[in-house]
């Protein structure tokens, strides 16, 4: 993850249900992006949890939905440096954990590189 969330600062929220303090690398996130507006829950792991995750759905004036490929990769470069991978998972059905239908996850995990095919496979 990037080294500092100074530049996220602004848009701090929901501070009565997850709160968090400038400079922290954590937190709860509302996002404007044009007409847009993100929900954001950012984590940068534990000792526990060894993985950064952010969470993300939007909003605009139609209602809710899933970010687009196009969103999440600019919430990547939000959160992570240019240099560093993050997945999105696609898990066996019977470990589907839903708790809003338009959420979609980015991950990390800080034990390991994440393995990914050569570049001629894509």
């Amino acid at each position: 993850m990037k080294t500092s969330f100074d530049h996220l600062n602004q848009f701090r929220a929901f501070q009565d249900r997850m709160p968090s303090n400038p400079g922290d690398k954590f937190g709860a996130f509302v996002i404007p992006r044009g007409s847009m507006q993100f929900t954001v829950i950012a984590s940068c792991g534990s000792d526990e949890v060894r993985w950064e995750h952010v969470s993300a759905r939007c909003r605009d004036y139609k209602g809710e939905r899933c970010p687009s490929w196009d969103e999440m990769c600019w919430l990547k470069d939000l959160f992570w440096e240019d240099t560093e991978c993050v997945i999105q998972f696609h898990p066996p059905k019977s470990e589907y954990v839903n708790l809003h239908p338009h959420v979609l996850h980015l991950w990390r995990d800080l034990g390991n590189e994440i393995a990914r095919p050569p570049t001629v496979a894509v």
